[in-house]
């Protein structure tokens, strides 16, 4: 029942971070690259295909739990350079505005805690490729 619901929890996770790369990558490209403009981000088309290529190799070493603690690494950096970069509620004057960046800004913290839980998580993981294919990285 645990393995059941670790790769429930893992496809979740997983779809996720492709879904968001797909909107980044093919589907929303200029407007995720507008709003990363309008918050005052340089090059940003540059910015949103890095941070889709990140969120791919990440969300696939996560769905397919390969080599997910190299996965996740990509990840923590483009949720916290994120958070930081166009989530920064701090200097939003406007309420509406200021109020949905924090909502963000926290998702993507709560994301990275997620995702250093994953790093710590024993590999390989369950019902993975890693364990198909004896495929096993410690980093800690």
């Amino acid at each position: 029942m645990k393995t059941v619901i670790f790769l429930i929890g893992r496809i979740i996770v997983g779809l996720y971070f492709l879904f968001n790369a797909s909107l980044h990558l093919f589907l929303s490209t200029e407007e995720v690259a507008g709003y990363a403009a309008f918050r005052g981000l340089p090059i940003s088309n540059t910015w949103v295909y890095l941070t889709g290529l990140l969120m791919l190799v990440g969300g696939l070493c996560i769905l397919l739990g390969f080599l997910p603690h190299i996965g996740s690494l990509p990840l923590v950096i483009f949720l916290l350079v994120t958070a930081f970069a166009i989530h920064h509620f701090w200097t939003d004057t406007d309420p509406a505005l200021q109020i949905n960046e924090i909502f963000f800004f926290s998702r993507n913290l709560g994301l990275v805690g997620l995702l250093l839980m994953t790093v710590m998580t024993p590999d390989p993981w369950p019902a993975s490729l890693g364990k198909r294919l004896g495929i096993s990285i410690k980093i800690f």
